[in-house]
């Protein structure tokens, strides 16, 4: 049965996406990645993650939102028609990619979700 696993990150715009990863490294300690992701392994499956990304980035296209939801879970073409059928709007083609298998939706609020498969 296709479901959600977990919350594995939250995206941020913001205007220096550098100075904010070392306030958060700086004074609340976060570990940062080669990525630059400030990243968490809370239940040793898989990621968990706080990514700031600047204002101009076009990976939140279709929603006016500074923020995007990523959650892991288990079968994203499955999740994607269900979000298609609840009527909402489907950005892109899935993406079967080395990193894992990605699918995006605009939810009934204007918020963009990342489906994320880990391969």
């Amino acid at each position: 049965m296709a479901k959600i696993l977990a919350v594995s990150g939250v995206f941020i715009k913001c205007k220096d996406p550098e100075g904010y990863r070392k306030w958060w490294s700086d004074h609340m300690g976060a570990e940062l990645t080669d990525w630059g992701t400030l990243e968490y392994l809370p239940d040793g499956k898989g990621r968990s993650m706080f990514a700031p990304f600047k204002v101009d980035s076009d990976y939140f296209k279709g929603s006016d939102e500074r923020f995007m939801v990523n959650l892991r879970v288990d079968d994203v073409a499955t999740l994607i028609e269900k979000a298609r059928k609840g009527g909402a709007k489907i950005i892109g083609d899935i993406e079967d990619t080395e990193y894992g298998i990605f699918g995006w939706f605009i939810d009934p609020e204007g918020i963009k979700i990342e489906l994320w498969q880990e391969n």
